[in-house]
């Protein structure tokens, strides 16, 4: 399953619903941390995020498509 095509800041907004807090900005990229997981992961905060770049976050940040999916 591809994952949807979305904006930077919705999918933010998604992975902080699944447990990921914010933790710094460095121009158009934030850094988000899972306390849960001990993960850190960086995600563009474009108007659009391109699917290949997203499923990488996502196998990243241990997040199945599905899930992220549920999360939006």
């Amino acid at each position: 399953m591809n994952p949807p095509l979305v904006s930077g800041r919705e999918a933010i907004a998604a992975l902080k619903r699944l447990g990921f807090v914010e933790i710094g900005q460095k121009g158009s990229h934030v850094k988000l941390k899972c306390s849960q997981k001990g993960l850190i992961i960086i995600v563009p905060n474009h108007r659009e995020v391109d699917r290949w770049t997203l499923r990488g976050i996502l196998r990243s940040a241990e997040v199945s498509v599905q899930e992220f999916i549920d999360a939006l």
